[in-house]
């Protein structure tokens, strides 16, 4: 039976059977073949055959489907050992099946980190440590010493050109098979984010009927705390290992291992490769061969690395820009034209996108609907429950006459969502035609209002209900202002009051109210008057809240 095995990706080593007349490979999890890569389309590409002829076809992909670098249009037979690329995840197709393994059912071709334990039974002994020197016995099959010396200058070549880690990873193997002839395996470990060493690539000399590659975690651990290269002539009777039963299982005869370090001279990972042939076993020269590879090796993985964070981060940014555009598009774009009122608005999130938002809702009945939330949190969780809780609020307000009702809806429809986050949230309902003001508050602080004597009161402070999303049969409660030509009302979320500076101190809620207090009236002149104040505040410190506040008057 025809199959494919992934040269690199995510399943690097992966054996993918072709037992049914179509196999298709893409992004999506329903693929036959799923390769979790961002460029690859949902159905990228399939493979056809009738069992003795194969063929791949390109399935209108975005970055099409290469077999051996050459773009395919329509359908491509495919040969024993062609190369398929798909974007840059790589798989060679075998026309005849590996011989089946004896150890396992498992069919995926892969490499496994196997944890060593120690024996107790004393049913075998261990063979003392050997000289590497002493130990090679019968001729080697090694390269010239000019062999070796071009390969090492292929490496150092091809390293440089590349800032691709599924390039330089095989690239590093290839070289090494050829300066060691003796190699039958080897495989390039790097420490993921979690901080666990992991096969990132594996190379077979042929195809064994061990179709998995265990790798000893004896061996890995040593060379990286060490931060030494090892060799040993015969890896089962070193007494270093005498521990391992792995070792001896794996049949490894003889083995050479080296740490990849950082400028820093911290670990990342290890080069390994090893011969199962006693006659064939490595010498000490071959070691100063493999750390000399392992440097440049180390130097290249490592610039591979820190370009795809940089990459990876670049998508991020340009993400949270798109995040950041697409938020702004939730909060007023103008202030509503409401004769006699006059309005001033401010809103900047800690991050690329916060939790905080204000909106400005006509309502059926031509009243304006002024709201002012903080959802718990901040960042890209937070911006979303804000997008979510926007268009719900809207929804609960045209449908519900009375205010508290529309936001005891709105308070049950979140609590359906079962987030475990709760919203503070104020509104505040302008009735242009009586300058009545009707007040729903959820867990939020209180409005400021600014009488035209310069005293500041905090109505609906002592009727304010619980946040949103607590709990799901709470009823709001509402009180209702009159509000006075050049009375002034001001809402507006913690990050405000509670902005701190370089000793920890709030800007607090007195402040607030000392500067709506002392401001000149206006919604824009007490608005940035606050804002400023609060910005000489934390001066030397990040923001680390999102600021959200509206200011409106009567006029």
């Amino acid at each position: 039976m025809a199959f494919l095995t992934a040269n690199n990706g995510p399943q690097a080593g992966r054996r993918y059977e072709l037992d049914r007349p179509e196999s298709v490979l893409g992004r999506h999890p329903e693929c036959d073949v799923v390769i979790d890569v961002g460029a690859v389309s949902r159905y990228h590409c399939k493979v056809i055959g009738d069992g003795s002829r194969f063929a791949v076809e390109d399935l209108n992909s975005r970055n099409g489907t290469f077999v051996n670098e050459q773009v395919i249009e329509g359908r491509k037979l495919l040969e024993h050992g062609n190369l398929v690329r798909v974007c840059d995840v790589v798989f060679t197709f075998h026309e005849r099946e590996q011989p089946p393994s004896s150890s396992s059912d498992d069919s995926s071709f892969r490499a496994v980190m196997v944890d060593d334990e120690s024996s107790d039974s004393g049913g075998s002994t261990i063979m003392s440590k050997l000289d590497v020197r002493s130990s090679i016995n019968g001729p080697l099959l090694a390269a010239s010493a000019e062999a070796k010396l071009s390969a090492l200058i292929e490496i150092t070549r091809s390293l440089s050109n590349t800032l691709s880690l599924d390039k330089v990873l095989p690239d590093v193997l290839d070289s090494l098979f050829r300066i060691f002839v003796q190699a039958d395996r080897g495989f390039v470990g790097i420490v993921d984010a979690n901080g666990v060493l992991v096969p990132r690539w594996t190379k077979l000399r042929r195809e064994d009927k061990d179709d998995t590659i265990r790798v000893s975690r004896t061996i890995a651990k040593t060379v990286m705390e060490t931060k030494e290269a090892i060799l040993s002539a015969d890896a089962a009777s070193d007494v270093r290992f005498e521990m391992s039963q792995s070792i001896a299982d794996f049949r490894i005869r003889s083995m050479m291992c080296a740490p990849l370090v950082d400028n820093d001279q911290n670990a990342f990972g290890i080069l390994q490769i090893d011969t199962l042939d006693q006659r064939q076993r490595f010498r000490e020269d071959d070691l100063e061969l493999l750390v000399s590879t392992a440097a440049q090796a180390s130097f290249a993985i490592n610039n591979a690395r820190l370009h795809e964070d940089s990459l990876k981060q670049r998508s991020i940014e340009r993400d949270l820009q798109l995040a950041r555009e697409v938020q702004k598009a939730f909060l007023p774009q103008q202030a509503p034209d409401l004769p006699d009122y006059t309005f001033y608005s401010y809103y900047q999130a800690a991050n690329h996108i916060g939790g905080d938002y204000y909106d400005y809702v006509p309502l059926p009945n031509g009243n304006i609907a002024v709201i002012v939330a903080d959802v718990v949190g901040h960042g890209v969780a937070a911006a979303m429950l804000m997008a979510k809780v926007s268009a719900e609020s809207r929804f609960c307000l045209a449908s519900e006459a009375d205010p508290a009702v529309a936001i005891t809806k709105l308070n049950r429809r979140l609590c359906e969502l079962k987030l475990n986050r709760f919203v503070t949230f104020i509104l505040a309902v302008i009735n242009p035609a009586t300058h009545e003001v009707t007040i729903v508050n959820a867990g939020h602080m209180a409005p400021m209002l600014r009488h035209v004597d310069g005293t500041v009161d905090d109505p609906g402070q002592k009727q304010a209900g619980i946040p949103l999303g607590i709990v799901d049969d709470f009823e709001y409660n509402k009180i209702s202002i009159t509000l006075q030509p050049q009375e002034l009302l001001t809402l507006y979320t913690d990050g405000l009051d509670e902005a701190a500076d370089v000793k920890g101190e709030q800007y607090s809620i007195d402040r607030m109210r000392e500067g709506v207090k002392a401001g000149d009236g206006t919604p824009e002149g007490t608005g940035k008057t606050l804002i400023a104040d609060i910005r000489a505040h934390i001066t030397g410190c990040p923001q680390d809240d999102d600021m959200c506040l509206v200011v409106l008057r009567r006029d």
